[in-house]
Formats: structure tokens, sequence, C-alpha cells
């Protein structure tokens, strides 16, 4: 098969995998695997899983930990240190202690019967490294369009990913240092690595910013998008290739690369640019994953893949609950924590193809190993789901406490009449919050994240604590007594999920909604949106207003072109102002 037949061959079996997986609704992600396994050489052998193609999807790791460096963020990461370092600290250390301590149990209790321990603590500590991570794409995905990112929930989630993403860099240093190290001398093995990369990264942190400023600014002078592309790229797979050479991974030096471009201000545009090679080259990588998936295999010992697709997802789950309470989360956060973090990720194929890669991990084993992997992931979606029922079902007293949240909000607001329910308290919640109170309107702000909620009521404004795409917080909120609804925050999705509520309990109150612009304008008004008030319109309007003040332009004829442009834009403005007042002179 010719080069161009066999990529033709990729891309016709991605696209056609991926389309399904967003028909179901499933990630991306397992469409690349489910093409893998199908044209794999273990199925219909219409690919081969040659070196040249795995040292390519190498390069999809290597651009999705320049993704997770310009990411990097350190005051985010001070921000959420508590669960950074708490809570996902712990879930990444006591996995990694919890293979050792079985692995140790199972092989005291086979020496008992006579009979040999062919594993490893070497191997075991791999598979370890491997079942700490869960799936970033898979569950931020799902947080974002269930509009639980900034749930309590979704802040421990966040907060275990983000201590999983940084705790990749020294797995992927002691991986190599296990395969190289004898019997007694583990320590001076990783020392050694580990001296290596503090030394590269503190020459890198040290003098890299200023350079990687001054030589993107000397670049991007130059004003070629080719140009900068093409250093761009220079520079990521530079750094791989002088940590590769330092005896560390690729993937380390494009994590560095990332981080020190983040520094500058170049790090949006570098985000735009890089994504089409991320996202094709991490597919491919996926697809490589795949193939390496043996159909025999999975029939002839389908009870083990069984086994390790249900053992460690109850350990993974079980471990998190038990720290998100111990980090004094209720027993519902706590569960639903655990459900959202249980699954394999995409860094657990990393770190297990690298463990195949240093002799760590039996060829035998990949299948089944895989399979568990891919299956957990699958299930994910589902699980995610299925979380409330699963939570109100194992925790009694779950559902007791959320009703006596929404009772006491619903105490709160019993009196407010013909009020506004503010859907959001961020910036744009908190201005429209302070214009009501300056007119004397009454209002109920809701927003999902504790902290925006202590903050507004620490300023005074009536906060409560609630998810504005659920009934049941709307009701509380006083939803059939209320003269509005409005969503401050840009995100259709759960702007439908408002409008849906809306329109079947109380048709008679208006909603403006807030998007980014007007492509879902349709949409939502088809939804039962009063009105859509696009950010980048209003803000271009205010930006042309200020630019013809400058010119010279009289200030009234200003405000009577803007004043018309949303006339002809928002239908209420339309309705309520006479014909002859809209003309222009």
């Amino acid at each position: 098969m010719s080069s161009l037949e066999l990529t033709l061959m990729y891309l016709c079996a991605a696209v056609a995998c991926v389309v399904g997986c967003r028909l179901l609704h499933l990630p991306a992600m397992l469409g690349y695997l489910f093409a893998g396994l199908v044209i794999g050489p273990n199925a219909l052998a219409l690919a081969k899983d040659s070196a040249a193609v795995e040292h390519l999807a190498e390069f999809g790791v290597v651009f999705l930990m320049f993704v997770i460096g310009l990411e990097f963020n350190l005051p985010k990461l001070m921000r959420m240190r508590k669960l950074v370092f708490g809570l996902g600290s712990g879930q990444v250390v006591l996995t990694l202690l919890g293979t050792l301590v079985l692995n140790a149990g199972l092989a005291y209790a086979v020496m008992q019967f006579g009979k040999p321990w062919l594993v490893s603590w070497q191997t075991a500590l791999a598979l370890g490294c491997a079942l700490a991570m869960s799936s970033t794409a898979i569950v931020v995905k799902l947080m974002v369009d269930r509009v639980e990112l900034e749930s309590p929930h979704g802040q421990q989630v966040m907060g275990v990913l983000l201590f999983q993403d940084l705790a990749v860099v020294p797995l992927l240093v002691l991986i190599p240092a296990l395969a190289d190290m004898g019997e007694h001398n583990l320590w001076q093995a990783l020392s050694v690595a580990m001296f290596k990369a503090a030394v590269l990264v503190g020459l890198l942190l040290w003098g890299g910013q200023r350079v990687m400023r001054a030589w993107l600014m000397l670049v991007a002078r130059r004003k070629s998008d080719e140009l900068f592309m093409l250093n761009l790229l220079f520079m990521t797979l530079g750094l791989s290739w002088l940590t590769e050479l330092a005896g560390l991974s690729l993937a380390m030096g494009a994590f560095l690369a990332g981080m020190l471009i983040a520094e500058t201000d170049f790090k949006h545009k570098v985000e735009n640019d890089i994504r089409p090679f991320h996202d094709v080259l991490l597919g491919l990588f996926f697809i490589t994953i795949g193939m390496k998936l043996d159909w025999e295999v999975l029939f002839d010992s389908w009870y083990w893949v069984l086994l390790l697709t249900i053992v460690p997802v109850l350990f993974k789950a079980g471990l998190v609950f038990v720290l998100a309470r111990m980090q004094g989360a209720a027993a519902g956060v706590s569960l639903r924590t655990a459900i959202y973090l249980a699954q394999a990720g995409e860094f657990g194929f990393v770190l297990l193809s690298l463990g195949y890669q240093n002799a760590l991990i039996p060829s035998a084993w990949m299948s089944p190993i895989l399979a568990a992997m891919v299956l957990s992931m699958i299930a994910t979606p589902f699980l995610i789901m299925k979380a409330d029922a699963i939570v109100n079902r194992l925790i009694s007293n779950d559902w007791l406490l959320q009703s006596l949240e929404l009772t006491n909000m619903a105490k709160r607001t019993l009196k407010t009449d013909h009020h506004v329910i503010v859907c959001g308290y961020g910036r744009s919640g908190h201005n429209l919050v302070d214009l009501l109170v300056l007119e004397g309107i009454p209002y109920v702000a809701m927003d999902s994240d504790p902290d925006k909620v202590q903050s507004g009521r620490s300023n005074g404004h009536h906060v409560e604590l609630g998810d504005a795409t659920r009934l049941s917080s709307l009701m509380s909120a006083g939803l059939v007594r209320a003269s509005a609804v409005v969503v401050t925050y840009p995100d259709t999705l759960s702007a439908l999920n408002v409008l849906a509520w809306v329109k079947e309990h109380a048709p008679h109150v208006p909603v403006v909604v807030r998007t980014h612009d007007d492509r879902d304008l349709e949409r939502l008004r088809a939804a039962g949106a009063a009105e859509v008030v696009p950010e980048v319109i209003e803000g271009s309007l205010m930006l042309a207003s200020q630019t013809l003040a400058h010119i010279g332009i009289p200030l009234k004829r200003v405000i009577r072109l803007v004043q018309g442009q949303r006339m002809t834009r928002y239908a209420l403005m339309r309705d309520a102002i006479p014909p002859e007042e809209n003309t222009h002179p």
C-alpha cells in the first residue's frame, strides 16, 4: 500500500468513526481508538502498526504536552492549591502505593501455593502510573456541556485533573528510570534522572523566558505567519529533542516550551496556530493505540478485561471519595467527584505506551489493559449522565441536603414578587445587579460557584447558591412570580435549558439571553428568548461610537446612529419608538 493510499485510509476511518461518536454524543477520542481497532493488524488488517507511524503519532503527545504547558498558570495553581496539592496529590500518590501494596499482597498469596509471581514491582508501578490518570478530554467536555465547571464537585474534579497534568512530567522521568535500574540502584537512577530534569528546567526557566520573549518579538516583527509557525514548530520540537538528548522524554521538552511561551504576549496566538497540529497528530496517536488491540485476546480473555475494567474503576472511585470526604466535602459532592474521575485517561495511554517501549509491560498484557482502559472511558459519559441518580440512591441524605438548601432559598425569596432572576453572578451579573439596586427593582441572583455567592453576599447583594439549568433552583427563586429572567453568561446550551424550563412552567416571563456572537441568535429566539444580546455586536457598537466621537462627529448624532443600529436589531426598541423618531439627519 502506497503512502497516499495509507493516508487516505487513515483519514477515511478517522472521519467515519469520529462522525459516529459525534452522533452518539461521545468524545472524538473514542472514535480514533475505534478507527485504529478496525483498521489495525488484528482486525481488518488494512494498516500495519509500523514504527514510522508510531514515531509520527508520538508527535501528538508532544503537542498535547505543549498545550498543557501553555495552560499552566501559576496564579491559577495557587488559587486551587488546596484541591490540587491536597486532593490531587493524594489521589496520584495513593494510587501508586495501592498498586505496589496489591502486587506485594498477590505475590505473597501466590507464593504460599509454591508458585512464582512473575510481576515485578517495577511493572506494577508502571501500571499504577497509567491507572492514576483520568481523562481530561472526556470529563471537561462533559462538565462544560452540563455547566458544572463552577459547581463544588466540578472544582474538585478540575483540581485533581490539574495535578494529574502536572504529575505526568515526573512520571515521564520515572518510567525510563525504572527500566534502566537494577535491583539496588533505584534511588541512583531516579536521582540522575531528576537531576538532569532539574538542571534543564532551571536553565530554561532562568534565562529561557527572556530569550523566548525577545525571539518571538523579533520573529513577529517580520509579519509573516508562515515564519512564525515554522519558528513555533522549531522551538517545540527543538526543546523536545534537547530533553530526549538529556535522557528524558520528548513530551517533557514540549511541556517546557509551552510554559515558556505562556509567559509571553503571544500565548493566545500560539494556541490558535498550534491547534491543527495538536488535534490531527493526537488523533493519529489514539489510532495507533487502537491498532494494538487484539480481538482474539479480548474474546479469549474477556473475564480478565472485565476484571481489569471494574477493579481499577472501583478502586479509583473509592479512593477519590475517601480523600474528598477527608477534605471536608459533602458525601454527595465526594461521590460525584469520584464518578467523574474513575475512568482511565489520555495520559494513561501515553504512560502505558512508554512502559511498553521500556520493556516494563509484557506485550501479551497490552491488549487486555488497553481494552479495559477504553471500556472505562466509553462508560464514563453514561455514568456521568446517571451521576445524580447514583448519588441519590447511594447517599440517602444528599437529596435531603439539596432539598433543605432549595427550601431555605424559597423561604428567603418567598416575599419577593415581580423580581428579576439573574442567572450567573459574574462580571455581567454583578453590573446588572448594581443597576437593579439603583432603580430599586427587586431581584434574586443565582450562581453555582460558592466563592461567587460568598463574594456577592459580602457586597450586600442577594445571591443564592443554585444551578439555573435545574427547574428546582428556578422555582425556588420564584420563577412563577418573576417579571424577567436574565442569563448573564454566554453559554448557549445552558441558556436553552433555562428557556425550556421557563417556557414550560412560566411562559409569561420574558427571558433575556447573553451570547458571544449572533451565530445562535435564531436558535435561541426559536426556543423562546425575548431578546438575545450578542456581546460582540454590543462591543462593536461602543467601539464605533467612541471612534466617531473622537474624529469629530457630534455626540448627539453618534448617539442617534448607535440607537438606530440597536433599533434595527432589538425588537422591543423598534416597537417602542415611533417611526418618525427613527430617522437620522
